[in-house]
């Protein structure tokens, strides 16, 4: 029987993890350079540096493998955020503190950028990511009296849209490549939901926690 360590599992289970990584990781950089559509099972086992039989060891389809891979993109962001409306009490805080936190996280991650940008809008009704947790903020916000708004799906439309934007501009613009540009954003989208405009500025101004590790 193969050896088992704590927390790691057998061998032949932390060899097909370590496989299904490197699919993961091959389709990731496939969406972020937009070959993901032409690309086959071949070509993403040959980047993998898998076998092409181990591909259906782990995924039916291309289209599951490039639906986990960027849902794992979104989520691995969105678990990042989560602390924040734990530790924050106002709504408005938590989402001005997100919107400028993925800014500075995504532009500092190229390939997790792309993958956003390329892909983000066709998972803005995702029950997992980032416009999930978006979501629940603006509906917090709303239900609190902090924002102003009949239609929080709109709200989300319009902030994901402006974030989107703004990370595509990240990759193509040095001009716009500055950390300052998403606490403008984070301003102006807080006085889009009702924020006055004393209190946007500084509540996307103050000092943001640590969620790099």
């Amino acid at each position: 029987m193969a050896a088992t360590h704590a927390g790691t599992g057998t061998r032949l289970e932390r060899r097909k993890a370590h496989t299904r990584r490197k699919l993961l990781d091959a389709a990731r950089a496939m969406l972020a350079d937009g070959t993901a559509h032409q690309a086959s099972i071949q070509d993403i086992t040959d980047a993998a540096d898998v076998g092409f039989g181990s591909f259906y060891n782990h995924f039916s389809t291309k289209a599951e493998l490039f639906d986990i891979a960027v849902i794992n993109v979104l989520e691995e962001m969105g678990t990042r955020l989560d602390q924040l409306a734990l530790e924050q009490r106002d709504p408005a805080a938590t989402l001005a503190q997100s919107i400028r936190l993925v800014g500075r996280l995504t532009r500092r991650q190229p390939q997790v950028a792309q993958v956003m940008v390329r892909h983000g809008v066709a998972y803005l009704d995702s029950d997992r990511g980032l416009a999930s947790r978006a979501l629940r903020d603006i509906i917090a916000g709303v239900e609190a009296g902090r924002f102003h708004t009949p239609y929080p799906k709109l709200a989300l439309a319009t902030v994901a849209g402006a974030l989107l934007g703004a990370l595509h501009l990240s990759l193509t613009d040095p001009d716009f490549d500055d950390d300052t540009a998403y606490d403008h954003l984070a301003e102006h989208l807080l006085r889009m939901l009702g924020i006055p405009r004393a209190e946007a500025r500084r509540l996307s101004t103050t000092a943001l926690p640590d969620i790099t590790g």
